[in-house]
């Protein structure tokens, strides 16, 4: 099979045959909605119904042919409906679908691909159905590890919506009050570094790495019962808006972690298995923590996450009683191991490095060319636009984001919103043709934003 499988699939789009959300899209996001609730801001912006997806393609049931931007919110990153994937799982769902935790050809073969690619030693794996379950196990592990119940997680991560992994996380969402009433106990938040809006800087201005660490010390001390199992963080934040910390800070934070006898667990749900253009997120950064999650990209759509801790860790997992009733079940296995394959094959690591250097670069002139876009970030195809009202104040532009992201999507480019961030995940196998017509779009949505609100764009 091509690599190019989906670029016959590609040509032509986006093409808007009936102005969207069109007359039958609206008609079954309204049936929907009788019974269905809970949506995400993605779809309460854009009621869209899609009906189909290859490659890079998604179409809506008007007839609307979109580019994809968002991989389903970073999960199909190989493409939709990848030929050797799909036909993966649908060998499976024929052969055997669900045996519990029992030792499955496709399990086995998955555990060595994943032994393979993975840091030396980060080998000791369950599997699970979604992300919030996998960073459940992962808590519940480095309770298990080190004998502490407390955990420390950053302002703006995200890390699931149960009890422990919402805990990790912000939980104030203005009208949104279901993350309440309140906080776990043990479970604390402190500031992570943004360098676009850093907290501690150094008497030049820049981001001072050094400051954070020291705060998190005297946080322990003084907030904590002392009592720290381990440090939660994404790599790069995803909901929060594909915000990289400077390079210094994990390489600290992983020395201060072993100081203290803290497990440093990094949830790379979202940012790994090829989304930044390396198997781990933290290989960025020459960092390895003790414990790591996936999902998302994992299984290209299929729901299968996993929870992975080092060797010396191994007994852990026995203790917390990890497995699930889905995780594992050969279909999901098959999904990963697929994927996983994949990428090795259509080499899509350095096509996602390299054609992410090409969309920073682009961004970078964006933001020189365009008022409101006070700063743009990235690695990889793990992207995002900061819009603001002034370049000074850097004062959040929340109403501009979602303009902007209702123009690109009427234009035809399915993507992905984070109030005054635009966030951006093309599939890891987009080619600079298609990532440059992406870009086309949200740039010249951003110019009649502009105009709309009397910017000028100087």
């Amino acid at each position: 099979m091509s690599k190019d499988w989906w670029k016959q699939s590609a040509s032509n789009i986006p093409k808007i045959a009936v102005e969207p959300p069109g007359p039958k899209s609206v008609a079954m996001h309204d049936s929907t909605i009788r019974y269905f609730r809970g949506l995400s801001s993605q779809v309460k912006l854009f009621p869209v119904c899609f009906s189909e997806g290859h490659g890079i393609t998604l179409t809506d049931v008007d007839g609307n042919r979109y580019l994809d931007f968002s991989s389903g919110i970073y999960v199909t990153s190989l493409g939709h409906s990848h030929p050797k994937i799909s036909e993966a799982v649908a060998h499976w769902a024929k052969r055997l679908m669900n045996c519990h935790d029992f030792t499955t050809p496709v399990k086995e073969a998955l555990l060595s691909k994943m032994a393979e690619i993975l840091p030396k030693g980060l080998n000791q794996v369950q599997f699970y159905s979604d992300g919030t379950s996998a960073v459940e196990a992962g808590i519940r592990a480095a309770r298990a590890i080190c004998g502490k119940h407390e955990f420390l997680s950053c302002f703006r991560d995200f890390h699931g919506k149960t009890l422990a992994a919402v805990s990790c996380a912000q939980m104030w969402r203005g009208d949104v009050l279901s993350y309440g009433p309140t906080r776990a106990p043990g479970f604390y938040m402190v500031p992570r570094p943004d360098p676009y809006r850093p907290l501690f800087t150094k008497p030049n201005g820049s981001i001072d790495s050094d400051a954070y660490i020291s705060f998190y010390d005297q946080f322990i001390r003084e907030a904590t019962v002392g009592n720290v199992a381990a440090f939660v963080l994404e790599p790069a934040q995803g909901w929060g808006g594909s915000i990289f910390p400077p390079e210094d800070f994990f390489p600290k934070l992983r020395q201060y972690c072993d100081r203290n006898g803290i497990l440093l667990f990094a949830d790379e749900v979202l940012t790994g298995m090829g989304r930044t253009g390396e198997w781990l997120c933290m290989k960025h950064w020459d960092v390895q923590p003790d414990i790591v999650t996936f999902g998302k990209s994992f299984g290209n759509g299929f729901p299968v996450t996993a929870m992975v801790v080092q060797e010396e860790y191994a007994e852990a997992l026995d203790k917390i009683s990890a497995s699930s009733s889905y995780g594992g079940n050969p279909m999901a296995c098959a999904a990963a191991l697929a994927s996983l394959q994949v990428i090795e094959e259509e080499n899509i690591l350095e096509n996602v490095r390299s054609v992410g250097q090409t969309i920073m670069g682009r961004m970078e002139k964006m933001k020189l060319d365009h008022a409101i876009v006070g700063d743009v970030k990235g690695k990889g195809f793990l992207l995002g636009i900061e819009l603001v009202k002034d370049k000074t104040s850097k004062e959040p532009f929340a109403e501009a984001g979602k303009l902007v992201y209702q123009k690109a999507f009427r234009k035809g480019l399915a993507w992905i919103p984070a109030g005054h961030i635009l966030r951006m995940s093309p599939p890891l196998i987009m080619d600079e043709k298609y990532a440059t017509l992406g870009l086309d779009i949200i740039e010249e949505s951003i110019a009649e934003v502009e105009r709309d609100f009397s910017h000028d764009g100087s």
